[in-house]
Order: structure tokens, then C-alpha cells, then sequence
């Protein structure tokens, strides 16, 4: 079986007691075996994600030297744009092919970085702040049907994130250079270090994850669907119950065009403990410990800095 999960969103915000267990089932064993899963019926308004690819695209057309001014020192690029090839996957040897521009919440937060904002594109705060809030709520959602999965309370994940920094980002993967490194893919193999990731697909194809004999995927959704995968921190949370599986974004085999994407990384508050639950049975080794989320998270960010 080759296929991801589809599940309805609807039969777990809304449904009864036996409508959740059939999503959650569904959703967690997809998780479970893939570390993806795609999701239909979801709350997000096309016309809302419609609108934030045209601004994302509007954002990355500008000059180089105005995206150029909103670069973040020292955010580990948590915070404004990066430019291409500022983001290097931990053991790549050539850093992505790609820009991107990273939003947190607008809640006011002395813990959090400040946004930047773009004066060149007014409504793009506006759009892009409630489009953050929209992913945010679906994310809880989500994670509800996780803790359902794993027979926890409830909010066991999705309370993590009340006041955690959760980040919208915007990619653009522009055609690939003729000069780029031979080994130089748009976003090299890697997991994402976060719980889990809620992802408006691509303009294009190229999405792909590893299997667990290894080969690698293309994942599909289709025009309204979001695609789910599990991160890092759900993994270790749940010590390996959940996988986070190695994803790449691809080059083109086709036409040499840009492709645009929409990921929601679900972040826990950095004081949050990711104390696993007890190891499985057939686990190996010693049990994971407890790390806070926010020095799990420094860890990651400082590794993949390019």
C-alpha cells in the first residue's frame, strides 16, 4: 500500500464518540506508518489559502535587496526572510534551493520575536495573521485526535502549544539555477523538529517521503486537502509510537518553473518537558529522557543553520 490516509476533519470536530474513534484510528495509524496523512473537509477557507499563495507570491517578487532588508540576525532565521540557499538540512552536502519568510503568532509575547513586516505589501500582516490562527486551531484539533489515538487525556499535546511559537512559513523554490551544486536539491532529506506540520501542498509536485524500505514516495493531496506529517518532538513524546519520517522536496523533472508552499509548524511553549511516554515494547536501548522543547528546539535550529 502505497497510498496515504485520507481523513475527514469533520467526523473529528464534529462528529459523535464513534465517528472520532474511526478518525483518530485512521489519522494515528497513518502516523504511525507513513509519519503522514492527508486531511479533507478542513475548516481553512480556499479562498484564504488561495489568497496567501498570491501574496506569497507578491512577497518573493520583490527585489532582492528589500527581502535582503528584512533578514533577522540572530533569530536562527526563526523570523523574516532567508535567503536561497540559507538553509542547509543536517548532513547535506549543499544547502537548499530555496527562499522563505517565517511568521509567529502576533499574541503579544516578551518571550517571542517580533514579526517583520514588508511595508510593500500592506495587506499581507492582515492575511497572513489570520491564516497563522486558522492553522493553529486545526493543529489542536489534530493533536486531540492524537492524544485519542494513544488512549492520553484529551490535551495532553494540544495544551503544549497555548503560547508556543508556532510558525507560518512561506517558500519559494525558484527554477533551478544552471550553477547550482550537482548534489543541490530544492530541500534536501531531513525531518521537521517541530509536533506536527500542516502543509497547504505545492504549486507544483516534488513533495516525497522515505519509506520504510527505504524508497522514496511522492505525496499527493488534491486542491483543498492539507497534508499532515509528525515532527521531531511528536516523535520523541510519544517515544516512537509516532514516526517522523525523512521528507524532500525534489527538483523538477518537467518544466524548470517556481514552486510555492504553505507549511504550519506546530510548536510546543519552550518550557514544555517532551518527557516520552514509557518505551514500547521491543524497544532497544535506554529510555529517551526529558528535554524542554525550547533547548530541543536551539539544538535543531543551530544544526540545519546553513
Amino acid at each position: 500500500m502505497n497510498e496515504l490516509p485520507v481523513v475527514d476533519f469533520e467526523a473529528f470536530a464534529r462528529g459523535d464518540a464513534r465517528d472520532q474513534d474511526a478518525f483518530a484510528m485512521a489519522f494515528g495509524d497513518g502516523l504511525r506508518d507513513f509519519g503522514f496523512g492527508v486531511v479533507a473537509n478542513h475548516p481553512i477557507g480556499a479562498a484564504r489559502i488561495a489568497r496567501a499563495f498570491e501574496l506569497c507570491e507578491a512577497l518573493f517578487s520583490l527585489p532582492e535587496a528589500v527581502k535582503r532588508s528584512y533578514v533577522v540576525p540572530g533569530s536562527l532565521g526563526n523570523r523574516g526572510y532567508v535567503p536561497m540557499r540559507g538553509e542547509r538540512a543536517v548532513g547535506a552536502r549543499a544547502a537548499d534551493l530555496k527562499e522563505f519568510w517565517h511568521i509567529g503568532s502576533e499574541t503579544p509575547d516578551a518571550r517571542m520575536m517580533a514579526n517583520v513586516w514588508p511595508g510593500a505589501l500592506p495587506h499581507l500582516r492582515s492575511e497572513l495573521t489570520a491564516l497563522h490562527r486558522d492553522f493553529e486551531a486545526a493543529a489542536r484539533v489534530l493533536l486531540r485526535a492524537v492524544a485519542r489515538y494513544l488512549a492520553l487525556p484529551g490535551e495532553h499535546f494540544a495544551s503544549m502549544t497555548h503560547g508556543g511559537d508556532s510558525v507560518l512559513r512561506l517558500i519559494h523554490y525558484p527554477p533551478v539555477p544552471g550553477d547550482a551544486e550537482p548534489s543541490a536539491v530544492r530541500a534536501a532529506a531531513h525531518e521537521d523538529i517541530n509536533l506536527i506540520t500542516l502543509l497547504a501542498e505545492g504549486t507544483t509536485g516534488g513533495l516525497e517521503l522515505r519509506g520504510a524500505d527505504g524508497a522514496w514516495m511522492p505525496v499527493r493531496s488534491l486542491s483543498g486537502q492539507l497534508v499532515i506529517n509528525a515532527g521531531d518532538m511528536l516523535q520523541r513524546a510519544t517515544h516512537g509510537r509516532i514516526r517522523s519520517t525523512t521528507h524532500r522536496v525534489a527538483n523538477p523533472v518537467g518544466p524548470n518553473q517556481s514552486r510555492y508552499s504553505i507549511p504550519f509548524f506546530t510548536h510546543p511553549r519552550p518550557e514544555v518537558m517532551l518527557e516520552p511516554m514509557p518505551a514500547p515494547e521491543g524497544w532497544q536501548g535506554p529510555p529517551l529522557p526529558p528535554i524542554s522543547a525550547g533547548d530541543y528546539l536551539e539544538e535543531r535550529l543551530a544544526a540545519i543553520k546553513a
